[in-house]
């Protein structure tokens, strides 16, 4: 028998390609395991069905009112809570409670656009400079600490206030601009903890093509942590849209949102409470929603990182 007929000759490149569907089947029990998790995690239920409401309020703010927010008669300036309009009127004679459930729209609106461009240019990047290292890394890097190395507040406010008229589309663009760094180095550290694992080892050897790698099995493993961050990252919007708006370089008329209500009530606040109480109280629940249900995520994939 000459030796390119051995038995154990002919099995022995056989092993690396059990590797594959292993890996494939851990990730799936990492998934199934999340998702068990989760179904028993109390703050996840709380924070999924407050997005759920939140959601639908958003985009049917009919299912939760009648009133045109936009009908305003000055008739009816600055009621107080009553039963007719449960949250007031405002100085226009808006009801108050349609303006914050239409508000609604434009605030979630920009949240989710903005975390799917952070998410999406984060992805990239990160699983560029993870994988290749090398002068792409490096390039990578010092953009972010370019980024970096203007405070977030301050460059959002020189942008927008130097934008003539200020859409979802506009204010959304700047804090993308803004945002996706820490994302990015999130992804980045995730991808160089399974660049070099046994089943990534063993698709190099068996000569997969970097995007296969990188597709197969880099991207489906580093994932978790930042979806968990993605959900984060959308109350921390939420709640910057609201702060640059409240400043006057967010949103602006005839918009409807949470930081415009809160930015026109900033002069009653004393006078008129429940101008500034119903909108933060909208803003504070979304956003600790979203925070919630990321922190849920996070523990959910990464056991370690829950609180003992």
């Amino acid at each position: 028998m000459t030796e390119t007929n051995r038995p154990d000759i002919q099995t022995a490149p056989q092993e690396p390609e059990a590797s594959g569907p292993e890996a494939s089947q851990a990730e799936a029990s990492l998934w199934a395991d999340a998702w068990r998790s989760l179904r028993t995690n109390p703050w996840f239920i709380i924070s999924a069905v407050l997005l759920l409401i939140l959601i639908t309020m958003a985009l049917f703010p009919q299912l939760f009112t009648n009133e045109n927010p936009r009908e305003c008669y000055l008739s009816r300036s600055r009621l107080e809570p009553s039963a007719e309009h449960w949250f007031g009127t405002d100085i226009q004679g808006c009801d108050y409670y349609a303006r914050v459930i239409y508000g609604a729209r434009n605030s979630v609106a920009i949240g989710v656009v903005v975390s799917i461009g952070v998410f999406i240019i984060s992805l990239v990047l990160g699983l560029l400079a993870g994988y290749f290292r090398g002068w792409i890394d490096a390039v990578i890097s010092r953009i972010t600490d370019l980024i970096f190395a203007l405070p977030f507040i301050l460059g959002a406010l020189v942008f927008l206030n130097v934008i003539e008229s200020r859409g979802v589309t506009e204010v959304a663009g700047v804090l993308i601009v803004f945002m996706w760094p820490t994302m990015t180095r999130l992804m980045r550290g995730s991808v160089l903890s399974v660049v070099n694992v046994e089943y990534v080892t063993a698709a190099r050897a068996l000569g997969a093509g970097h995007l296969t790698i990188m597709r197969r099995h880099i991207l489906p493993n580093s994932l978790g942590p930042v979806m968990a961050y993605t959900a984060i990252l959308t109350g921390i919007v939420i709640g910057a849209e609201a702060t640059l708006t409240y400043l006057g370089v967010g949103l602006q008329l005839p918009a409807i949102s949470w930081g415009l209500q809160l930015s026109d009530a900033q002069r009653y606040i004393t006078q008129l409470p429940h101008l500034t109480v119903f909108p933060l109280i909208a803003v504070g629940l979304t956003v600790f929603a979203f925070m919630s249900l990321g922190d849920a995520i996070r523990d959910a994939i990464d056991p370690k990182s829950k609180k003992r």
